[in-house]
């Protein structure tokens, strides 16, 4: 069956809205902090530890994990950003899944009581307040335009070192990660449209920053591939959420406490020349379907399994990154054009996206 050719995720049927944001609240930092003085400007990574690290903030966490033994007390600790100067920290959900009590301790020593205000599993996002103002707020990018090899600076807690930078290149980009890979806990779902990155990065590390060397958060730390199924050890590999995905569905549960996903209802993959030589495809790439749920708005619109998706809101899709990517830009109850190739002839179909149902 084709879908046990495709590499299959749900995740492609719910993303995070990015529709262009209007003007952002007076207290969502607009520019990167400045550099302190006494750092020489010929040391980029010195630059950006000194601009980015008075908003990065460990996350201290005791609650209840759920083992073989049944519910037990845990603590644990991982990393958050500064989003807004009046509390608000981004980190991520399986940073504070089911926690009962949240530390935020800051890079100047002092700490402060946080409280979540809502997590979003499919993203692995999740939002913490404390009862501050005036904080130092991260610049967050909204760039769609990362380049592999430039620089990126992980700076967070591994292992509780508070305050940690190491530095790297953006390795790849549009990185998928199953749930055994990207945190656990309750993440049923694989992670995607994910930023790779060699910059070291360790347990303790996750809601951390992902820097630029403007000074830009570009991505919020998640995961790291600590060794091979084989058992052998793995160098360099960690994945960031991208910041537009987590400026978005943070926005969203500051508002609501939860966040809304725009949902096709599909199976898909990308189109390799095996699958295309198996099922005698002609078009050389996009994402091809694997199976279209029952009563979804992909089932609705027509769409069907071996449709192979190239163009989705006029935007020309070469691979499922690129229909993650599209799809992320749109909200559900919106309309878009879906161009397809089957049985060797392009059709466009209109499909009203949807709303992802919430986990649990």
């Amino acid at each position: 069956m084709l879908a046990a050719v495709v590499l299959a995720v749900f995740v492609v049927a719910g993303c995070s809205q990015t529709n262009t944001p209007g003007p952002k609240k007076a207290n969502v930092a607009q520019n990167p902090a400045q550099a302190a003085t006494r750092v020489p400007a010929d040391e980029p990574v010195a630059q950006v530890a000194s601009q980015i690290g008075p908003s990065v903030v460990q996350v201290n966490v005791r609650g209840v994990q759920q083992t073989a033994m049944g519910p037990q007390n845990a603590e644990g600790i991982g990393s958050g950003v500064i989003y807004r100067e009046d509390g608000y920290i981004i980190t991520n959900n399986h940073v504070v899944e089911g926690a009962r009590q949240v530390n935020v301790a800051f890079a100047d020593g002092s700490e402060a009581q946080g409280q979540v205000v809502g997590t979003d599993s499919y993203t692995d996002i999740a939002v913490v307040k404390v009862d501050r103002n005036n904080l130092p707020a991260a610049k967050f990018s909204n760039s769609h335009s990362l380049l592999v090899g430039q620089l990126a600076v992980a700076i967070g807690s591994p292992s509780g070192f508070q305050s940690t930078v190491t530095s790297g290149v953006i390795s790849g980009l549009n990185r998928e990660l199953g749930p055994q890979q990207s945190g656990g806990g309750q993440q049923s779902q694989s992670l995607v449209d994910l930023i790779q990155t060699d910059a070291p990065i360790s347990p303790g590390n996750s809601g951390g920053a992902l820097v630029d060397r403007e000074g830009e958060v570009v991505g919020i730390n998640v995961a790291y591939l600590p060794q091979t199924q084989s058992g052998q050890p793995v160098e360099g590999i960690g994945f960031a959420i991208p910041a537009y995905t987590a400026t978005s569905v943070a926005d969203q549960i500051i508002q609501s406490g939860q966040a809304s996903h725009p949902y096709l209802g599909i199976r898909q993959g990308d189109l390799t020349p095996e699958i295309a030589k198996q099922f005698n495809i002609p078009v050389k790439s996009g994402a091809i379907i694997g199976s279209v749920g029952q009563g979804t708005p992909a089932s609705q619109a027509g769409l069907q399994a071996k449709d192979v998706i190239t163009g989705f809101g006029g935007k020309k899709i070469e691979d499922s990154g690129d229909l993650l990517t599209a799809l992320r830009q749109y909200q559900p109850g919106d309309t878009i054009k879906v161009t397809v190739s089957r049985n060797g002839k392009e059709q466009t179909f209109e499909v009203k996206l949807g709303t992802l149902p919430q986990q649990g």
